[in-house]
């Protein structure tokens, strides 16, 4: 019996798929920046200029040290790089802080182009105030040719305090603001762009590979708009056909 019914709902499955609209999907073979994970090896076709590397962990437990991920520094030729820290905790050291600037240091030495360091921390909303404090004290640190670039959550555009946004203004030089979480796009991010008008800083948005996309209206047209970065996944996670992302609207059709 449940054979029989199964034979005569498959042509009415079929059927609904085929009348289904075409789903957006975030490719990257024409993607401007990436972020590029350890494990995660780029398809060539994938050619973006701009590519966030993660370079270590500042980790929850035991000491507040740089665990880091890379056992080497290739040169990547044609790329600005950011190297990437992902924190869980903002007690850092000046052994902490040492050992990334080491590693900035050394990526540069290998002959790539440096841009700056990107710290990867999930800030909660109202604890923004203090996260600007601490950055305040981190840009200090650098370089003067370094720049500093953090991930946000969408969030901060919704809810952030307009005056400790502003001292992130004065501290950062980007946010990237993630829109996925667990591989996947973060249902309703259209309701947190919709209220982005004022943002006060530079931002590029943050797209899953393979994820679900449709840029909210008025996004790309936004003073403040620099752009997509796609989080890249091994072949084996993705859940369409590798490749896409064109430089304004990171879409294809699946």
């Amino acid at each position: 019996m449940i054979r029989h019914a199964l034979a005569f709902l498959a042509p009415l499955l079929l059927a609904a798929c085929e009348r289904q609209p075409d789903t957006p999907r975030v490719r990257a073979d024409t993607a401007e920046a990436v972020f590029v994970w350890p494990g995660v090896h780029p398809a060539p076709e994938v050619k973006a200029r701009t590519v966030y590397l993660l370079d270590g962990e500042v980790r929850k437990d035991g000491p507040a040290r740089l665990h880091r991920l890379r056992m080497g520094t290739p040169r990547l030729r044609g790329r600005t790089l950011w190297l990437v820290v992902r924190a869980d905790r903002l007690d850092w050291t000046d052994a902490t802080r040492a050992a990334i600037l080491a590693d900035l240091a050394q990526w540069r030495a290998a002959g790539n182009e440096v841009a700056g360091l990107q710290v990867d921390f999930d800030a909660a909303t109202k604890g923004l105030s203090g996260y600007a404090a601490f950055l305040k004290d981190l840009r200090a640190r650098l370089p003067k040719d370094m720049r500093l670039s953090i991930t946000g959550l969408m969030d901060w555009s919704a809810n952030g305090d307009p005056q400790a946004l502003a001292q992130l203004a004065g501290t950062v030089d980007e946010v990237v603001i993630q829109t996925y979480q667990a591989r996947s796009t973060i249902p309703g991010y259209e309701a947190y762009f919709a209220r982005l008008e004022g943002f006060p800083i530079p931002f590029r948005v943050a797209l899953v590979e393979g994820g679900q996309w449709q840029a909210p209206p008025g996004l790309e047209g936004h003073p403040m708009f620099r752009g997509y970065a796609v989080f890249l996944l091994a072949p084996a996670r993705l859940s369409v056909p590798p490749p896409v992302v064109a430089t304004r609207s990171p879409l294809s059709k699946s």
